[in-house]
């Protein structure tokens, strides 16, 4: 079966949770299927290695405007697919899926990963919002099959839409816990002596009241990394940046592979203090590297069911400066989470029979 794939930025070395979702999910499964992934060229890092021989790329023109970029690449995808006429279309995220009724039309086969609300992002104004929730309304009502990495997004449709839904989360790939601090150390930074949040520089991510809980909580010889990556530039992002330099909060930009397993092997805390999430992809990483957490009170964060007082009021920055104290006023210990459910051989095992069905 050929399966054509959009609503990425790409893959390997460009930010985001849906990027990474792509990346290990149809590794998972290129091997029983003809899997081609479109890419956008301006996210593309000059030395972009594709080291996946049966995954095919198509790198289409796109623009890094905000609120253009998805439109102009989703309809490039969609006119390519019509041409070469898929086995199945797989579109990744809301936004892109407003030309499901187009390609369905044409006879064309969907499937669609319901991974957030996008229109729930403070980042979007009002008309914005709008066209987003249009677009969720033409996905999900004319998609062949939905995936729903969120459980309780599922539950928000009617019966009609969820007969044709599945629930299969995020997953993640357990790596070694690397001895290795060449890097944490260009950064300054000692083992143990720093608290860890990982995510794309944006307002939903709430990483300016994390910095004025961090300055509220007065560690001693505690230090904050924030690794992540601006995508576009905005007042918030400037603003988040100005704050950093003034408290010294460490922030080394979009950070990936052996440098980013180094940060997580060596940090006291992981904290993520989101105000949206599809399903969090980094707080499954963490877990992975058997830290301790804090996380916002949010739906999808609860969903993982951690320890009550692994979680903090979200938007709270004293209750989050507490909940920093208590995790760190004792010697760092090793934590234990159950990831089985969360593996991407189980995943991909999901996806192919939702593949099959539409055969």
């Amino acid at each position: 079966m050929k399966i054509y794939v959009f609503g990425t930025r790409g893959f390997p070395g460009i930010q985001g949770g849906v990027e990474k979702h792509c990346e290990y999910l149809y590794t998972e499964l290129s091997d029983q299927y003809n899997i081609t992934v479109f890419r956008r060229k301006s996210y593309l890092p000059d030395t972009c290695l594709d080291n996946f021989d049966k995954i095919h790329f198509i790198d289409l023109p796109s623009t890094k405007v905000k609120g253009v970029e998805t439109f102009i690449h989703s309809l490039l995808c969609a006119l390519y697919c019509l041409i070469k006429r898929p086995d199945i279309v797989h579109i990744h995220n809301i936004g892109p899926g407003m030309f499901t009724p187009l390609l369905r039309l044409f006879g064309l086969k969907v499937v669609l990963t319901y991974h957030s609300p996008n229109y729930e992002h403070k980042k979007w104004n009002y008309m914005a919002k709008q066209i987003l929730k249009l677009s969720e309304w033409l996905a999900t009502h004319f998609a062949s099959a939905i995936i729903f990495v969120n459980k309780k997004q599922m539950m928000r449709f009617n019966h009609t839409i969820q007969q044709k839904s599945s629930y299969i989360p995020n997953g993640v790939h357990i790596k070694p816990i690397l001895s290795d601090s060449e890097y944490i150390e260009q950064l300054g930074l000692i083992p143990q002596e720093y608290i860890l949040c990982v995510g794309r520089i944006t307002q939903e991510k709430g990483f300016d009241y994390l910095i004025d809980a961090f300055i509220e909580a007065q560690i001693p010889n505690l230090k904050l990394v924030i690794a992540g990556g601006i995508d576009h530039k905005s007042d918030y992002a400037e603003r988040l940046l100005q704050k950093a330099r003034q408290y010294q909060i460490i922030m080394p930009g979009y950070t990936d592979g052996k440098n980013l397993q180094q940060l997580y092997s060596h940090a006291r805390l992981f904290v993520l203090p989101s105000y949206n999430e599809g399903f969090p992809l980094v707080l499954l990483e963490a877990m992975s590297y058997r830290l301790p957490l804090l996380a916002s009170n949010i739906e999808a964060n609860l969903l993982l069911k951690l320890n009550e007082n692994d979680y903090f009021k979200v938007g709270n920055v004293l209750d989050l400066a507490q909940c920093i104290q208590e995790k760190t006023c004792c010697s760092f210990k090793q934590e234990q989470y159950q990831l089985k459910e969360y593996t991407w051989k189980n995943i991909g095992l999901q996806v192919k029979q939702i593949y099959r069905s539409l055969k």
